[in-house]
């Protein structure tokens, strides 16, 4: 099996689809990860990536019957745009001594339900590329774990630099979550009719979240006398 082209070719192409997909679940992690004590950070890189290959697995089983259901996508794109407006919202409220950091449990469940959102689309592709093989599709999913680890923690180093990168990841939640949003098998007649409302959807879900998130992280802020 390892000697046909067919297998290096569908290797290379679960490669690249993970490189491509790997990104915004990266930044989710970093994201979640960011408000964790130092030495926690890494515990939930390596706990949230490692429980959300494991749930991509589990997906890749049941992801294509899941996109089926009516209203499913809906509702995690409604969930995304909750979970990338926390993550916004909490940022602002991190500087000086009063920093008040959260809990491992809690950045490990925040990885592991926008995971479980933004992987049934991701599990898709790479399970279309294997085609069926199952070495394929092991490798794919074990490739992706250090592609996020390494990619997670990257996005935290930036962040602390470069705090823009915050707002940049969480418009990036907002705008897959428009995405999903309007990929429900309930909205494909819509959607057919009306292309443009994809892309519309995924500004406002951007939109949407940077605004609330912003405006929240501000109220927060001024409440502690910032």
């Amino acid at each position: 099996m390892l000697s046909t082209p067919d297998f290096w070719i569908g290797l290379v192409k679960i490669i690249w689809i993970n490189i491509i997909l790997s990104g915004d679940n990266a930044v989710v992690i970093a994201l979640a990860a960011r408000s964790l004590p130092p030495e926690q950070q890494r515990k939930a890189i390596l706990w949230g990536s490692g429980a959300a290959v494991v749930l991509r697995i589990v997906l890749t089983v049941v992801a294509a019957w899941l996109l089926e259901l009516p209203y499913l996508q809906i509702v995690g794109g409604l969930l995304l745009l909750w979970i990338g407006y926390q993550l916004l919202a909490e940022g602002d409220d991190e500087e000086g001594e009063s920093k008040e950091y959260g809990t491992l449990g809690a950045a490990v469940r925040t990885i592991l339900l926008a995971d479980l959102v933004m992987s049934l689309d991701n599990v898709i592709a790479v399970a279309a590329s294997a085609q069926g093989n199952m070495v394929l599709l092991i490798l794919g999913l074990a490739i992706s774990i250090p592609l996020v680890i390494f990619g997670s923690t990257l996005m935290i180093k930036l962040m602390e630099r470069f705090p823009i990168i915050v707002v940049l990841g969480a418009a990036l939640i907002g705008w897959v979550a428009g995405e999903t949003i309007m990929s429900d098998v309930s909205l494909r007649g819509v959607l057919a009719a009306n292309p443009w409302l994809h892309y519309a959807a995924a500004i406002a879900g951007a939109v949407l979240v940077v605004v609330v998130g912003k405006a929240s992280a501000a109220r927060a802020s001024r409440a502690h006398g910032h």
